[in-house]
This record gives structure tokens, sequence and C-alpha cells, in this order.
């Protein structure tokens, strides 16, 4: 037979609005004016706009309960329990303020909800309410427990049942079991399969045990990082090092005790030095006594939006904080300093009028960071998103080569993988027995060096935070034994000994350092390459090499190409191009609507930009990828490096790619418009380190 409340539900959706009146439980929950959803739990924030979730899942839930072989009273205790778990979520604006108010907690679920089926019931004591009561306000704290959300002194009043005699402990077993699955499978049914074990597992410790176990703090992060951890997180490792830094166990003390409600949802995208960061903030705040509740909601709730219709982490805010807390001392922490507070970014940790054992936790930005992410949000699809991004990395003080591409990371990085057949030849040159890797992208290079060269000890070495993180975490999955660290090219000495280097790899990543870091104030400035060259050759060891793969220039540079587009917008896209590139002046004369004359090495450093497409357009057009001449990089390395530097191979040629990449877009001629191969893209140069000069030669 269906269950009542099914019947209600079914009556209310279709059109029957005074069913409402009826069931107070049914009325809260349809008359919900706010979204609160766990947003773990949903691929798009456009299905919440006309959508009404909490209502979804409470049928799911019921649903799922409806067919389950119990007897009637434990069905009918069920049933109840399963409308009123999420009421504290519904409700108008006007009697959520009312709610308030009268001291419910709308915003710990379990606990509201229990407090609305008590006001409900008349506060009746009756052994069957004080059960319904004691189930609607643990409900979902035993999956939560499993989770490291809670304490496992939360669900001890489902033991009290039992020591009042309540309930036998059989009986709380089979309510329990049902219960969970039912509030577990409405989420997912494939993650009630993953989890019904450890579930029933701490069941039995509830109704026979009756014992709270105590878990050490470091078993609870790992709970909390479970996520990350599947996904790569070498929780360990990484913990094991932060505790040498601070004393960690001290910081977090206060979380024995504590909730952390949508903790993984607002955190689980951060590295785990970020995480614990954050919980460290939370836990040692202003209201760290008396408190029983950390909610992360309003830090969940700004982090997420659309991206091509999916829900997405909000990159821009994600970054900056990470920047942020990166600032940010564990002294300062302890001392309860916030010496990384900004003007634009800051923690707070606030309360709610009537709630004394609760905090809220959020990273507030000021109203003009806000608004310029709202733009760079707006702009994703518009010519204005490069300067959008470039403005947020200048209000917070970024180094514009510390981060890299927003929306399409992975898709770059799996790109760069690509490129292994061309990176192969760099093998043969390669020397010693620890190889530097400067700047990895997807760890293609890396991957050879363990499988071809087992001798090898590899290093990759990347400033940028999204590469090291990625490359963390493949390497924990897969058990590499290659090594990155997040470092300056420009300052190898510290991080390795002088002189104990067999092999330092530039593979596509001069032109970035060139592009990127303004040496003494300048960007596009050769002394930066000159820097990356004395930083490599100084870790060195006698007879150790530097392998450079990166863009080239063309000779003679006089040398004149014309361009004809085939994509109607191709001319709109230089002109764009010559506007925004910062590396030099890039000329052009427009022939035709579709046609321009060129020298070659202003159209090459366009059409490398051109290959990449919209989406990469923002940072490719901060780059230039070639710099030097064959001839010009020779004089130049025999000038920075001296005698000791020896260049045993030195040539240039077109890289396998660009010509079919381009061929749908462009024509390439000579000035007498015959059509012509594309220049040679990039060098492959090897320089070794020779012994000291002789004495005679230093004087000569």
């Amino acid at each position: 037979m269906t269950l009542k409340s099914l019947q209600a539900i079914a009556a209310y959706r279709g059109g029957n609005q005074e069913v409402l009146n009826r069931h107070l439980w049914l009325h809260y929950l349809a008359s919900a004016e706010e979204r609160i959803v766990n947003y773990e739990r949903i691929a798009s924030l456009e299905e919440l706009t006309n959508a009404n979730p909490v209502l979804d899942y409470v049928q799911r839930s019921l649903q799922l309960l409806e067919p389950l072989r119990l007897s009637f009273w434990m069905k009918d205790i069920l049933e109840e329990v399963l409308i009123w778990s999420e009421t504290a979520k519904g409700g108008s604006v006007k009697e959520r303020i009312g709610w308030q108010e009268q001291g419910v907690n709308i915003f710990v679920h379990n606990m509201g909800s229990a407090q609305l089926y008590m006001q409900q019931s008349g506060q009746s004591d009756t052994e069957r309410t004080r059960v319904i009561h004691t189930l609607i306000r643990t409900h979902g704290l035993i999956g939560q427990q499993l989770r490291g959300e809670v304490p496992a002194s939360d669900n001890l009043p489902l033991s009290a049942l039992v020591q009042d005699r309540l309930l036998a402990p059989e009986e709380l077993f089979h309510l329990l079991t049902a219960l969970n699955y039912c509030v577990i499978a409405a989420v997912s049914v494939e993650l009630w399969n993953e989890v019904k074990d450890e579930v029933k597992r701490l069941i039995e410790g509830l109704a026979y045990e009756q014992e709270a176990p105590q878990i050490p703090w470091p078993d609870r992060l790992r709970q909390l990082r479970a996520a990350p951890i599947q996904r790569g997180e070498d929780f360990d490792r990484q913990l094991a090092v932060i505790m040498q830094e601070t004393d960690l166990e001290q910081l977090l003390s206060g979380m024995a005790d504590k909730t952390f409600w949508y903790v993984e949802s607002a955190l689980g995208s951060f590295s785990l030095d970020h995480f614990l960061k954050v919980m460290a903030l939370a836990l040692n705040g202003p209201y760290a006594g008396g408190i029983h509740h950390i909610s992360f909601e309003p830090l969940m709730n700004t982090m997420y939006y659309d991206y091509k219709g999916a829900k997405k982490i909000n990159v821009y805010k994600q970054r900056m904080i990470e920047h942020y807390l990166k600032q940010l001392d564990w002294e300062d922490i302890m001392s309860r300093a916030d010496a990384s507070a900004t003007a634009h970014l800051s923690h707070r940790l606030d309360k709610k009028q009537g709630l004394e054992d609760t905090i809220f936790f959020n990273l507030a930005f000021s109203p003009a960071a806000e608004k310029l992410i709202e733009f760079c949000i707006e702009a994703e699809k518009s010519p204005l998103y490069d300067r959008a991004v470039l403005m947020l990395f200048d209000l917070f003080g970024l180094r514009r080569d510390a981060y890299d591409r927003f929306h399409n990371e992975e898709a770059y990085l799996e790109t760069m993988n690509q490129t292994v057949d061309y990176k192969r030849v760099i093998l043969e040159y390669v020397t010693g027995k620890q190889v530097m890797d400067i700047g990895p992208g997807g760890g293609v290079l890396l991957d050879l060096l363990e499988q071809e060269m087992p001798d090898t000890e590899p290093l990759g070495i990347d400033i940028s935070i999204n590469v090291i993180e990625t490359l963390g975490k493949r390497k924990q999955l897969e058990g590499r034994r290659w090594g990155v660290m997040q470092g300056d090219a420009l300052r190898l000495s510290e991080y390795v000994k002088p002189g104990s280097v067999g092999t330092v790899i530039f593979s596509s990543i001069i032109h970035e350092l060139y592009s990127y870091i303004p040496f003494n104030g300048q960007r596009f400035n050769r002394d930066t390459i000159a820097a990356a060259l004395r930083s490599a050759f100084e870790v060195l060891h006698e007879g150790g090499r530097i392998i450079i793969r990166d863009g080239i220039m063309t000779e003679p540079v006089t040398l004149m190409r014309r361009v004809r587009f085939l994509d109607p917008l191709g001319i709109e896209r230089l002109e764009r191009y010559a506007d925004d590139f910062q590396g030099r002046e890039i000329l052009f004369e427009r022939l035709a609507d579709n046609e321009v004359l060129m020298p070659v090495n202003d159209a090459m450093e366009f059409l490398y930009t051109y290959t990449w497409g919209d989406e990469s357009y923002i940072h490719e057009v901060q780059e230039q990828f070639g710099y030097f001449t064959p001839g010009e990089y020779v004089a130049f390395i025999e000038e920075v490096l001296g005698d000791n530097a020896k260049i045993i191979v030195s040539r240039h040629y077109l890289q396998e790619g660009y010509t079919e990449a381009l061929a749908r877009k462009v024509e390439v001629m000579d000035e007498d418009g015959q059509l012509v191969p594309l220049p040679d893209s990039t060098c492959l140069i090897v320089i070794e380190k020779n012994s000291r000069p002789a004495i005679d030669k230093l004087f000569s």
C-alpha cells in the first residue's frame, strides 16, 4: 500500500494546494524559497532554478522505504522520521526568520528539523515521540561520521534509546539499517553499496556495544580527505611534512568534539596544506570556546558557478584563496594573527543570533574583488576575458606565470603529454643520475626518463601550483618514482646542491620565462634567459648538460610572408593579437579583406597563438615563442656561459602538427603569392659543462 506521505506529495505535485494545509511538513518543504543543498550532489546550479531538490530527495527516500519488509510500527516511525528530517531546509524566508528567532537551528539541519518536529508534536513526551525526535536529530549522522564530519559522540543519543529501554538492541539495529539505507540510497544507490558494510558496523556498535569509539585525529582527517585521496592526494606524506613545520595536533585539538558541515563541498578542491590552514583558522578563532558546530556553508555557496552548463569550482576565487593561505604562516594561526589579510580577501568567523554553539566560516572578498571575479566570469566568452584575468592577477599581486590555464588546464596538460614523440629525442642527450625537468607540464618527459632511463632520478620543477598539484596526484595514483617540486627556474641552487645535477632540461619553457618574468622590472628581457642559463649551469657537475628545446625565429629576419585567412574572422583575430601582444610590435600590411603581408617572424608569432584556439588565447598572447634566431642563440649562450660551456648540438626544425593545424585556417605564401612551407619553429640545443679552462686562458 502506498505510504500516506507519498500520496500527499503526489496530490501536491498534481496541483492540489489544499493538501499543504493538512500536512505541515509538506507545507514547509513545498514553500521553500531558498535552495539549500549540498553542492556535491548536483551537476549544475541551473537545475536549482525551477526545482525543489529537498522535496525531490524526501520523495526518493520515501519511495525506498515503501517496499521494505518491516513491521507496521517500524515503517510508521521511519515514515514520520523521513518526512520531518529535511524540514529545516524548507519554509518561506519569513518562516525561516521566525524559526531563527525562536531558537531553531535552521543551519544545522538535523537539529533544526528535530526542533520543528517537537513544535508540531506539542512537546508531547511519549515514547514514540522521543524515538522519532532522536532519529530525526541524528538523521544522516552515521554516514557523516564515516566521512569524518561528525564525532562518534554525536550518535550516542541513539544508544540511549536502548539504555533507556525505549528500544531493544535488535529493534534499533533494524530501524537504523533501514533509515540509513533510505537516506543514503536516496542520494545514490551506488553510494549505499559502497558504504553499507561500514554503516552496519557502526550501527552494530551503537545498538549492542553502546560506546563511542575514539578516533585519532589523523584518522579523522583522513576521513575528511577521502575524496582528494581517491583523486591522488598523497595524504600521509604531505601530513608528515606539515607536522614537521608546526604542532598540528595542538592546532587541531579542538576538532575532537566538533561537527563540520559542508566541509567537503567547500574545501575538497584545495590542497591538504590549504585545507588544514582553514581548519586551524576555524578551530582557533575568537569563538573557539563553547562551539560544537562549524559550518562552511557560506564558503560553499560562493565557490561554484556554471561553466558551459556544468557546475564548476570558481577557480578565480580558488586561486586567490590559495595565494592568501600560502602567505599565512602556521605561527600566525597559532598566535591568531591575520598576517595574510589584504584589502581584498580575509577569513571570517561569524555567529547567528541565538545560536551560541554554531559558527560560520567564510573567506570574504572585497566588493571590488567580487565585481572583478564576476567580470571574469561574464567575460569568459568575450575579447575582454584576457584583460579581466590580468586585472585580477594584478589586484592580488600575483605573478602571471604562477597560475596556469583556468578552464582548459587538464586539456592543456593532456596535449602536452601527446608531445611524447617530440620529446623522446631529448633522452639521447641526457647524462648523469639527477635530471631536472624545468616546467614539466603533464609529466610526459618525467615518464620517459623513468621508463627508459631507470638509473636516473627525474625531478620536475614548476612555478605553477596547478601543475605541481596535478602531477603530485598522478604520481601517487600511478606509483611513479619521479619527484616534483614547486620552485623558480632562476634559483635552482636553492633546491639542489650546486655541482650535483647531471642534466637540466628546458623543454618549451624558456620562452615562458622570457615572456612572464619581469626581470629587473622588465618582461621580454633577455637577461631573464641569461639568468635561467646561469642558474642551470651552476647546479651542473662537470660533464653535465643543459638541453633546450624551444621556439626559434627564422633567418633572415627580413623575409616577408603573405598570409591568406580561410577563417572569415582571421583578420579580426590578427588585429586583436597585434593590439594585445606586448613582446614586440607586430607589423602587417592589409592587402585584401582576408590577406596581409607580414615579416615572417611576426607572422609565425601570431600563427603559433592562433593554432591553440580561443580558450588558450589569454595565455598564449602573453608569450613570445620565438626570441632568437639560430645564430643569435649560439652567440648568446657563448657570451653568457663563456669558455666553460661547449655547444655540442644546435639544430632546428618544424615541429610536426603546425602544418596540419593551420591548413584549415590560413595559406602562407611568399611575396609573389606562391604557397610556401612553414619555416622551422623549434630548436634543439645541447650545452655541455666543461672543466675549468686552462690557467693561461684565464689570463690571456
